[in-house]
């Protein structure tokens, strides 16, 4: 997140003791095969989305295709596979995509994402996010698009399309990694749908959960109005502690989502109006202590160590308006979105600023501190696309897109004593607040796109695109109020223009087998940055180039299907975070590579039993030393490095794989399904190498001292999940436990440090859920 003031997970970085004089920090810290099993079970409305002839069609390409013919590597994961987990974010299914990786935060709606080893280490977003035509979630820096990625609950969601590689062309900023698309359910124009849920979980050690869920199809014109509308919420279980004070199982959450669409299908024009809501209410994010010589839990398997409350609360609308003309000889589309997000998080910082209280103001012990995270968004987003028809020699495609966003981040840290009462006067008037702090930022960009596809014979056929774009970006760092930081308010700006390109042959063996090549370009937009010394006043964007080799195959009459990819990705002017002592901005660090194969199997023995198998290896490493940030402070320089040459990219596992197997009987009236998926994950590192030089002022060549802080391996686990169901007439059961044999093992890892003195209190390990029963049942009617 950057330029947020006060870094409470940063890692030791020097044994230098320096006084808090500013505060201006960093706070960053298979596919399930398409299939034509993906849509059995499901309602015959989404069969027929989702399904034609056994083949799954997807729209990530901005035009309806089949997957097996698209020369790009795509997963989509399907409504009936998010049933049978139980899954309610994006970490409970990111396992069945190859090369993808989610790290939980500690709570839904605070999730990183990483594909391909394009690891989210600076404050901007990697991953571009869509439901249906429309992006969420911001395109610049301030607004911590790296940790809190749009994290759906899976309701009402016909599948989820997710494609890796740059998807710059296309989508444009914020798609350097690939795209994650949500595909919502469409409302019914022929007939009557409802459906009424409920369910309960369980979690191993922990609380218990509970859920409802409504969803409803309405005609109100045969074949040419209908409306649909859903409602969830779900009631997460907590199962951390917190040492302090004894509370436990305090990480409960609450989701809740609603939606209503309206579509209209006219002769020749058809327009879709939807609107969503997405809340998301968090007591405290999960989170253990662990002893940083050991990496063992300091207290019980699931206890944490927090002095002040830890909430978090993210809430979504999101109305679009798509027009769909069909001109005969092309198709022309309208996608108008606006969206208002409002993001709270508060994060325990006692450990971190509260030695301000003794070692600075002189009182008997040290004190509390959080340190509060207001984040609101305000979106605007319009595309003009018009397209050829499909199945032609030569289609193509062209349009132009434009972006508003206008954003406010605000910080507010106090200080108070150690059990939360105000510090003793006079110091509560002087002290007790020790940071305000306001971001306003706005985001302006605008995009033309072109894309083609020419066919050359029956077989061969080659894509290309282009994108060019242009942002504007404001933004002005406010301090009202404060000790930590200089009053008053210092504006910044930038603008670029940057191009993106890709270009895709296919050559197609035979009906079931196609061979693909594709090089593509992405970026990542920069932006102002904070006013601090040795930061730049602004960073520029990051870009990457990918090639990528791939194979799709089907055989033995379509019961086997097997997708193989080869890719190398160069990132330049990777933005990173330059931290020391609280102060900290982005720069462009340097060069990083990230090169790798990705197997999606699966495999159908009879009509009853598939298989599959997805697995990537992926080596992502730092290419060359980060560049240098020299930081002056009284008496001396610091230059500081943040990754070496060598470093493995933070949160990418050199292996990680899932299988996945499926039984399908009938008993009777009865139809059901047992399965089982089993995840492998790689040991990780949770940050690169960093590297404090301490030199004479403005001399780098006299090092008076040098410091190394290695990152922290994360180990290697597996876990293993287990579902069943049943359907008959109009009713549903589902049965599922995941984390079957408990498996402990951590999602991340942050120490946690005080800024005074760089001691190293203790570590911060969000674990992966625990041992969860579910039990759901719906009836349709």
């Amino acid at each position: 997140m950057n330029a947020i003031p006060l870094n409470p997970t940063t890692r030791p970085r020097t044994r230098l003791a320096l006084a808090i004089a500013a505060a201006l920090a960093c706070a960053t810290t298979a596919p399930v095969m398409a299939q034509e099993a993906a849509t059995q079970g499901q309602s015959a409305q989404a069969d027929e989305e989702a399904t034609e002839l056994g083949t799954v069609v997807v729209t990530a390409n901005k035009r309806v295709e089949n997957v097996r013919e698209v020369a790009a590597a795509i997963s989509v994961i399907g409504e009936r596979e998010l049933e049978n987990i139980g899954a309610n974010s994006l970490a409970d299914y990111a396992d069945l995509v190859p090369g993808m990786q989610v790290q939980d935060n500690g709570t839904a709606g605070m999730t990183s994402i990483s594909i391909r080893g394009i690891a989210a280490i600076s404050s901007g977003a990697t991953v571009s996010t869509y439901v249906d035509e429309v992006p969420v979630g911001s395109s610049g820096v301030y607004q911590a698009a790296n940790i809190f990625n749009l994290d759906l609950l899976p309701y009402d969601i016909s599948r989820i399309e997710v494609l890796r590689g740059p998807q710059g062309t296309l989508y444009g900023a914020g798609a350097i990694g690939g795209l994650l698309k949500y595909v919502t359910r469409e409302p019914s124009l022929s007939a009557t749908e409802f459906r009424v849920g409920a369910g309960l979980s369980s979690v191993q050690e922990g609380d218990q959960g509970w859920n409802v869920r409504l969803g409803a199809s309405l005609p109100l014109q045969q074949d040419r109005l209908g409306l649909r509308l859903s409602y969830a919420r779900n009631e997460v279980p907590g199962y951390t502690d917190n040492m302090v004070d004894g509370e436990r199982d305090i990480n409960g959450a609450r989701q809740t989502s609603a939606r209503a669409a309206l579509l209209w299908e006219g002769e020749s024009v058809d327009v879709k109006l939807a609107a969503l809501h997405q809340g998301m209410e968090s007591d405290t994010s999960a989170s253990v202590a662990l002893d940083p010589a050991t990496g063992a839990p300091i207290g019980g398997d699931f206890e944490g160590r927090s002095w002040q409350p830890q909430p978090f609360t993210k809430d979504l609308d999101l109305y679009s308006l798509t027009l769909d003309w069909d001109l005969g000889w092309g198709d022309f589309v309208s996608a108008t979105g606006w969206s208002n997000t409002d993001t709270m998080y508060q994060l325990d910082a006692s450990v971190q600023f509260g030695e301000f209280a003794n070692l600075q103001l002189g009182l008997p012990e040290a004190g509390a501190s959080h340190v509060r995270y207001t984040l609101d968004l305000e979106k605007f987003t319009q595309e003009f696309r018009l397209s050829s028809k499909s199945g032609g020699r030569f289609e193509w495609q062209a349009g132009v897109f434009h972006s508003r966003e206008d954003a406010i981040q605000s910080q507010f840290v106090p200080l108070m004593q150690r059990d939360g009462s105000p510090l003793p006067a006079p110091f509560d008037e002087m002290f007790g607040v020790l940071a305000v702090i306001d971001l306003p930022s706005e985001y302006r960009e605008t995009a033309l796109f072109v894309n083609g596809s020419l066919r050359v014979g029956e077989r061969f056929k080659i894509d290309a695109g282009l994108r060019q774009a242009r942002n504007d970006q404001w933004f002005s760092q406010n301090v009202p109020a404060g000790v930590l930081a200089p009053i008053g308010d210092v504006p910044g700006e930038s603008e670029e223009d940057v191009s993106t390109w890709s270009l895709a042959p296919q050559y197609q063996f035979s009906e079931d087998t196609m061979v693909y090549a594709r090089v593509a370009t992405g970026y990542q937009p920069g932006g102002p940055n904070v006013a601090l010394p040795g930061m730049p006043p602004s960073v520029d964007s990051s870009m990457l180039r990918s090639a990528e080799v791939g194979l799709k195959t089907q055989f033995a009459d379509r019961r086997v299907q097997l997708d193989l990819a080869a890719f190398r990705i160069d990132w330049d002017d990777i933005q990173v975070a330059a931290q020391f002592n609280g102060i900290g901005g982005l720069i462009n660090g340097g060069e990083a590579t990230s090169e790798g194969v990705e197997l999606s199997a699966f495999l159908r023995p009879t009509n009853r039993l598939q298989l599959g198998l997805n697995a990537t290896y992926t080596d992502a490493t730092v290419k060359s030393d980060f560049e240098s940030t020299v930081i002056p402070q009284p008496g001396f320089d610091v230059i500081l490095n943040t990754g070496l040459a060598g470093d493995r990219l933070p949160y990418v596992p050199k292996l990680a794989w899932s299988a996945t197997a499926e039984y399908l009987f009938d008993i009777g009236r009865v139809q059901g399904q047992v399965g089982a998926v089993l995840r492998g994950m790689g040991e990780r590192l949770n940050d690169t190498t960093e590297r404090q030089r301490i030199t004479m002022p403005g001399d780098a060549s006299t090092i008076l001292d040098e410091v190394l802080t290695a990152p922290i391996e994360l180990d290697a686990y597996h876990a293993v999940d287990l579902y069943a169901g049943i359907e008959w007439d109009h009713w549903s059961v589902r049965a599922y436990v995941n984390n079957v044999t408990d498996e402990r093992a951590w999602s991340i890892i942050s120490p946690i440090n005080s800024a005074l003195t760089g001691v190293t209190d203790h570590w911060s390990g969000v674990p992966i859920q625990p041992r969860t029963f579910g039990l759901e049942v719906d009836y349709r009617f």
